[in-house]
């Protein structure tokens, strides 16, 4: 399994909020830090506003923080969020299934259940969790 570079983005945007919580971050700020693109990025902190894990202040000054204690947000709900337009296997998008198996193969249930398994481990972990290591991980990103 692979997650989405969307994802990966997503975590790392969140990574960055949670070393200092109540500063406000821009996009050219976390690009920059990671080496990644902007326009990506926007893209990102646009659906994570939208979902109320990040605020975004607008105009001079403004940035974006994250909305919440980085301890109460859970990796699984992230993950989930940002994975939700991709079907593992075609079977599991009943609108563009042309799988002529589908009803008597067991890969989807099974598929279903590994998922199921890595996103009861990724609810276990929070944000914070991610970040425990602020010192190393603001010195990899200087």
């Amino acid at each position: 399994m692979r997650l989405t570079t969307f994802t990966d983005y997503t975590l790392r945007v969140l990574m960055y909020l949670a070393l200092e919580p109540g500063h406000l971050a821009t996009v050219p700020e976390i690009a920059s830090a990671y080496g990644i693109s902007e326009n990506h990025l926007v893209k990102v902190v646009h659906r994570l506003a939208r979902g109320g894990v990040i605020e975004s202040i607008r105009g001079k000054g403004g940035g974006v923080r994250l909305a919440c204690d980085p301890r109460e947000i859970r990796l699984g709900r992230i993950v989930r969020a940002a994975e939700t337009d991709a079907a593992i296997v075609e079977c599991l998008a009943p609108a563009s299934n042309t799988c002529r198996i589908t009803r008597a193969c067991r890969l989807a249930p099974i598929l279903l259940e590994a998922f199921d398994a890595l996103y009861e481990t990724l609810d276990a972990y929070t944000l914070a969790d991610l970040v425990a290591n602020r010192k190393a991980i603001r010195r990899a990103l200087a």
